[in-house]
């Protein structure tokens, strides 16, 4: 949690939404890939959380989402995450 929360600047409560979402879930499966082929744990999270900050949110899912265009996908999605639970929770 805490490479994700520096990565992004997002509080732990929202990584830790995040990790618990279906986006979460795909993170984990990179994560995973990493440590199959050979990573230690902290590397391959470090590997996991890098692949995602180096993708950006495009024109599909900036609509389909809110998230602004651009920005790093792990960071869009750790704070999507988290407005959608304090919708749900409101």
């Amino acid at each position: 949690m805490t490479a994700i929360a520096e990565a992004t600047g997002q509080p732990s409560e929202a990584v830790r939404t995040f990790l618990d979402s279906r986006y979460g879930r795909h993170f984990a499966d990179d994560v995973h890939n990493a440590l199959y082929d050979g990573h230690a744990l902290p590397d391959a999270i470090a590997a996991a959380t890098k692949k995602w900050m180096g993708w950006k949110i495009g024109r599909r899912n900036s609509r389909d989402y809110g998230i602004p265009s651009h920005l790093p996908y792990l960071t869009g999605f750790v704070i999507h995450c988290e407005i959608v639970e304090e919708e749900l929770v409101a």
